[in-house]
């Protein structure tokens, strides 16, 4: 059987997440990032998801997110509730779940052609 490399037809391709790094492209993060198909925003300056703020969404929100995915490292945490408010007002779902799931989710969803914005907390050097 004879194999293909498919390139995304997108400029950001997010090939895998843990609680420590991602990979975005060819180049390894390691410190907590927002990503879309078509902008990254290094350096989120988030480093844990119950500590979250609404003020913290702006990177997120400046990207016209429909949905917004929350990595939220090795195990899953949900952010407070003003920040679920804060996304809800605005017709935008947000789903919390561990950095892979939220990898493998935006994989998904950024091929589909989706207006995904995924926010990466990663315990930094």
């Amino acid at each position: 059987m004879e194999l293909h490399l498919d390139k995304p037809d997108y400029e950001f391709f997010l090939r895998g997440a843990d609680g420590s790094s991602a990979l975005v492209n060819e180049r390894r993060i390691t410190r907590s990032f927002v990503i879309s198909p078509h902008a990254l925003v290094e350096d989120w300056p988030v480093r844990d998801a119950a500590g979250l703020q609404a003020g913290d969404l702006q990177a997120i929100l400046d990207l016209e997110p429909e949905l917004v995915l929350l990595g939220t490292g090795g195990r899953q945490v949900f952010p407070p509730a003003e920040v679920m408010a804060a996304t809800l007002s605005r017709g935008i779902a947000l789903e919390s779940m561990t950095n892979d799931s939220a990898a493998r989710t935006y994989h998904v969803l950024a091929g589909e052609g989706r207006r995904v914005v995924a926010a990466f907390i990663l315990a930094g050097e």
